[in-house]
């Protein structure tokens, strides 16, 4: 099937109101407009290097989301375009995207990763910290939490799964009762957005059903 075919199925698959990210990362340019002409707007990329590249040369009306794991000194890069940074791990990261957000005279969205999945090498906020960086977040008056985001462990095992969704989306619902800002759940990917959707995920990032295996 052809991207754009890949893409309709999927949107015609889940509820109307959770929203596909296309996960581009090194796909190209008209790969990406294969997607972009289905009338899709919202992509994702996880290396600076390249949403830098893309935005300069794609349509301008394209969403960026910044789903990979962000450095400190990288954030003044995206600043300007970025729609949606979801891989927020720190109070660090938190106050460095203010700055940059003061600089370029916008208020940012974005969303607090936590590590919900077993693999040591994902990245991530424990549970118990997200109640402290949203107190800390209070004086940050350019950047905006809107809701959080994990990755689930890659492996096959549905129990695991199950509860590595519903330890977010419980703290999800936890969140949502104390900040009426919080309104987006990022859970679930190519593998397993199916699941995630099942437990309350309003926002799903999918690269290889869309676009085939990456090259790297």
């Amino acid at each position: 099937m052809s991207i754009a075919e890949n893409l309709n199925r999927i949107k015609n698959s889940i509820p109307p109101d959770v929203k596909v990210i296309a996960i581009s990362k090194t796909k190209t340019f008209e790969d990406i407009l294969k997607a972009y002409h289905t009338g899709h707007r919202d992509f994702g990329e996880s290396k600076v290097q390249e949403i830098i590249k893309k935005q300069s040369q794609l349509p301008q009306d394209i969403k960026w989301h910044m789903v990979g794991h962000l450095q400190t000194n990288k954030v003044k890069y995206i600043a300007p375009f970025v729609s949606l940074i979801h891989s927020v791990d720190s109070l660090k990261l938190l106050k460095e995207i203010n700055r940059q957000a003061l600089k370029n005279n916008r208020k940012l969205p974005v969303l607090l990763q936590v590590k919900i999945a077993v693999e040591t090498t994902k990245f991530g906020l424990e549970p118990n910290q997200i109640d402290d960086i949203m107190q800390k977040s209070y004086p940050l008056e350019a950047i905006k939490i809107v809701g959080l985001m994990g990755m689930a462990s890659f492996i096959d095992n549905k129990n695991q799964l199950d509860q590595e969704f519903s330890t977010l989306k419980d703290l999800f619902n936890n969140l949502q009762t104390k900040h009426p800002s919080i309104e987006v759940l990022s859970m679930g990917m190519t593998q397993d957005y199916q699941q995630a959707i099942a437990h309350g995920s309003t926002m799903v990032r999918i690269g290889r059903k869309i676009f085939g295996e990456r090259s790297t």
